[in-house]
């Protein structure tokens, strides 16, 4: 009998070590890559030219394949351990979901379009919806299945793009164009600014209806209100955070590649380069083996607000860059 019980003890054993390890290992982050030289690669294979919009369209692709393919694949509507007891990386997968979704959407409504009344581009019609699946489906259908077909749309798109026989799948590099989803880019680095700078909690003064005398609102709020993330949520909000900067910051090379000559005519390219540069930062490795949520000038760290800073800095450069791109 305690032969017995040592057996069960030393394979329950076994399976503990073997679903930390997993753990561990499908936990570290996906390296970052060169769009441009992806972007190339796909198209010799293919014998395409690289053409306008090229490099935007498989950078979206890569991102989100690498979604799927990454160590331990999707994990996010995992419901077996140990991806299950995870929290972390699935955190990050849907920060860069997140982002992916406003690319796809300006793709759709935007970018494949020349005006307000010219139709939607059918591939794209029908792969910007797949990213819309809850990031927790895991059965009829499964995240990954519309994933994958979303992305499958994608490629579709671009090759339609650089065929030059098909004059009616465009990529419209505009000023305008590329604004529209800059303003997109600002309102999600804005609420994870927030979220983040909310782990110490703080006291704000209500100041939605602020700018605009006669504004109002659907029912009465409060003046003040203390605001401040669940401690259980701290390390969720920052690898969400972590997950969507690694996003933009590929989406962010890539248009530098194909508005160019927009950019360029605005003298931009420096200002975009420096918000590229301020993401970077985020992706900095974290030493510590948990997220520490010191106060603001405690003895102990805060990952949350250095964090914070990064991302805040990067948005104070888009609203610039937009304002820039808006003026004639």
């Amino acid at each position: 009998m305690k032969e017995y019980k040592g057996k069960v003890f030393a394979a329950l054993s076994g399976v503990l070590i073997l679903g930390y390890v997993l753990a561990v290992y499908w936990s570290f982050e996906p390296e970052q890559f060169d769009v441009v030289e992806r972007a190339k690669l796909r198209a010799d294979a293919q014998g395409t030219p690289l053409v306008t919009g090229y490099v935007t369209s498989n950078t979206l692709i890569e991102v989100m394949q690498t979604l799927l393919d990454k160590p331990g694949g999707y994990l996010s509507n995992d419901v077996l351990p140990p991806s299950v007891l995870m929290d972390n990386m699935p955190a990050w997968e849907f920060g860069v979901l997140e982002m992916s979704r406003d690319l796809a959407l300006s793709m759709r409504k935007d970018f494949s379009r020349s005006q307000s009344q010219s139709t939607e581009h059918p591939s794209l019609k029908k792969a910007q919806p797949k990213f819309n699946i809850s990031s927790t489906a895991w059965i009829l259908p499964s995240a990954e299945s519309e994933y994958q077909a979303g992305i499958n749309y994608l490629h579709e798109y671009q090759a339609q793009i650089s065929n030059q026989n098909q004059v009616d799948s465009q990529f419209y590099a505009r000023a305008d164009n590329l604004r529209g989803w800059l303003k997109e880019a600002e309102k999600r680095l804005g609420s994870l600014s927030q979220r983040l700078s909310a782990s110490v909690g703080q006291e704000r003064i209500n100041t939605d209806l602020a700018g605009e005398s006669t504004a109002v609102q659907a029912t009465a709020g409060a003046q003040q209100s203390m605001v401040k993330t669940s401690w259980w949520k701290i390390d969720d909000v920052f690898y969400e955070s972590r997950g969507a900067t690694w996003a933009l910051i590929h989406f962010l090379k890539a248009v530098e590649h194909d508005f160019s000559d927009v950019l360029g005519k605005k003298n931009a390219k420096v200002s975009l380069q420096q918000i590229i540069r301020e993401l970077e930062a985020t992706q900095e490795t974290v030493w510590s083996p948990v997220i520490l949520n010191g106060s603001g000038f405690g003895f102990v760290a805060n990952h949350s607000l250095v964090m914070a800073n990064y991302i805040s800095r990067a948005n104070a450069a888009l609203i610039e860059l937009s304002e820039l791109l808006a003026q004639g």
